[in-house]
């Protein structure tokens, strides 16, 4: 069975020595100081390896199962969940008004990690809920606030999304449900919505879907979706829970991976719903909801690679085959330790060096998103706005890449149920399909998030980069990090500057590449997390650290991500230079 171990270490490494938060002008990040942050981090670790990691199997092999019209989630989920509650771990980062605990998102990101790394099924359904709220809290009226905050912060009631639906996916514009205004500020809700992750269970005393529909007489599209509070119980003006509403499960969905979330198909049959925000102004109040939830898939997409690569270097370490060619490293035993052939080796590096730096990428963009919240910093939000496509695309893709070749680490042992890689594979994969399939992304990335603002934050990034690079690259022992990242960041602008000159003429050159864009870009921001920790670790070793192996490993790793990874923008610059004839060149009945 895997284990896992809360990365504490290089967390707080992430957060102390290369964004050093307690020198940023952000309100609440002065308290978080290094024994703060590791009492925090530390106790969410226990959580995560004692309580919730061994139920990942559990949830694997059970799965959720509907009997009359209740789903019952798996063997010691409903426990784990009180124990969550308790501990307070899901009101961590909420608003203090409604019972949360006040932290930075920041916190809450790097607890979500362990959390989806220890059981990803699990950490669904509080992390829909999070969702939840935040659309509420930003969009809501001061009574809905009041009335299901509250108890949705610590989780009596959780929270979904419900969007999708049979015949619509990323085109919502095309969705069918229907809400009828009833005259007194409710409207009832009719249709069907499917793929709804904690949908139904039976751990929380109420669930209240946040639902997309169409008021009758509105405008067609995606300009007529309205977006509404539709509870599975009714709630009193007591706050006590009344009458069941009409909405119901129809059945839960089979699925790849993630059996411990239950997946439902909902029907919402003249269910009682209450408006949030403005008629058909649904999709901004719902994209709050979106673009929280992309880079908590992002992180999902890298952490079930960090817990596939902790697996797999334990295995590498213990598993004895064949003999290391330049010598033998254990003559007591019949054969040397995997990790002594190259291979193996270059295995984990890709593994090590992708994980690290997109944990320092998703905790710098959370930071990003408490300046854009904390201090209003407009900046900030459309940097984020930016990074949001690349988080999820190019996490969740490597993040997948990367428990697979966990898996191969194993060989034929990790194609076995029983050593549980496939399960970090098959839970992994979800992720570059939900909240906005990963070309989809991309499409957002090129199509809109460049041009956003007059191309204002993509400007900023690329000016970002270089000054990085040029405060940085006469600093010793800096160049080996900075060149790389300068080459790079120039692919990226000449990737840019292709779709600017090629793209009015012929659209299709611009979409085509954009897949290829969103890597490339992925690949600029890791290159510049691993910088900025190769400065860290310099300073950290110039300033007389004790912890020498550990700063020096952080170089260590920042050299093989510049020298192995970084260089694919290249390639993808490449790509993206053929343009789009060769894309587009068969007719669809070719191919």
């Amino acid at each position: 069975m895997p284990t896992y171990t809360a990365p504490t270490k290089d967390m707080q490494f992430v957060l102390h020595d290369m964004l050093k938060i307690t020198e940023q002008d952000i309100p609440g990040y002065e308290d978080l100081d290094a024994d703060f942050t590791s009492a925090i981090l530390e106790e969410a670790g226990k959580i995560a390896t004692e309580v919730l990691q061994p139920l990942n199997v559990v949830g694997d092999t059970e799965g959720c199962v509907l009997e009359n019209g209740v789903v019952r989630t798996p063997t010691g989920f409903k426990e784990a969940f009180d124990q969550m509650k308790e501990g307070g771990w899901t009101a961590l980062d909420c608003d203090p008004d409604y019972g949360g605990q006040g932290l930075p998102y920041l916190m809450g990101t790097a607890v979500g990690e362990m959390f989806v790394s220890a059981n990803m099924a699990f950490n669904m359904y509080q992390g829909l809920t999070h969702g939840a709220y935040s659309a509420i809290h930003a969009h809501g009226s001061e009574e809905q606030k009041q009335k299901y905050l509250p108890k949705m912060v610590s989780c009596e009631w959780t929270g979904t999304m419900n969007l999708t639906e049979p015949h619509a996916g990323t085109d919502l514009g095309m969705m069918r449900t229907k809400a009828e205004p009833q005259g007194d500020g409710t409207y009832k809700i009719s249709g069907q919505k499917i793929f709804i992750s904690a949908g139904e269970h039976d751990m929380a005393d109420n669930i209240i879907h946040l639902v997309l529909a169409k008021i009758t007489g509105g405008p067609e599209g995606i300009k007529g979706v309205s977006l509404f509070i539709v509870p599975k119980f009714l709630v009193n003006d007591d706050g006590s829970l009344g009458a069941r509403n009409g909405v119901a499960v129809g059945k839960i969905e089979e699925k790849m991976g993630i059996h411990g979330n239950s997946t439902c198909v909902m029907n919402y049959d003249e269910a009682t719903g209450y408006l949030v925000g403005e008629e058909h102004k649904g999709m901004r109040a719902m994209f709050t909801m979106m673009n929280e939830a992309r880079l908590g898939v992002g992180l999902q997409g890298y952490a079930q690679a960090a817990v596939a690569y902790e697996n797999a270097l334990w295995y590498a370490n213990d598993r004895l085959q064949g003999r290391d060619v330049t010598g033998v490293k254990n003559p007591d035993g019949p054969a040397d330790p995997l990790i002594v052939h190259p291979d193996i080796r270059r295995n984990l590096m890709d593994q090590k060096s992708f994980v690290e730096g997109a944990r320092a990428f998703v905790l710098w963009g959370a930071s990003l998103i408490d300046r854009a919240h904390k201090n209003s910093d407009k900046d900030a939000d459309g940097l984020m706005d930016l990074m949001t496509p690349v988080i999820k695309g190019f996490l969740t893709d490597k993040g997948f890449e990367y428990a697979t070749a966990a898996q191969q680490v194993y060989g034929g042992h990790g194609y076995i149920e029983e050593w549980g890689m496939s399960q970090f594979a098959r839970d992994a994969r979800i992720a570059m399909i939900y909240e906005g399939a990963n070309g989809v992304q991309a499409l957002d990335l090129v199509g809109r998030k460049l041009s956003q603002d007059g191309g204002k934050h993509v400007m900023a990034f690329f000016e970002m980069v270089k000054t990085f690079c040029k405060e940085n690259g006469e600093v010793d022992g800096m160049s080996e990090f900075v060149e790389p990242l300068k080459k790079a960041s120039k692919d990226l602008q000449a990737a840019g500057m292709y779709f600017m000159q090629n793209g009015m003429k012929n659209p299709n050159n611009a979409l085509a590449g954009s897949y290829d864009f969103m890597h490339m870009m992925g690949h600029v921001c890791l290159g510049l997390m691993w910088a900025r920790m190769a400065k860290a670790s310099l300073d950290a070793l110039a300033g007389g650290t004790s912890d020498t192996t550990f700063y020096e490993t952080k170089l260590n790793t920042a050299r093989y991500y510049m020298a192995r990874q970084l260089p694919a923008t290249g390639m993808h610059l490449a790509r993206i230079e053929s343009g789009a004839d060769t894309v587009m060149a068969l007719e669809a009945a070719n191919f």
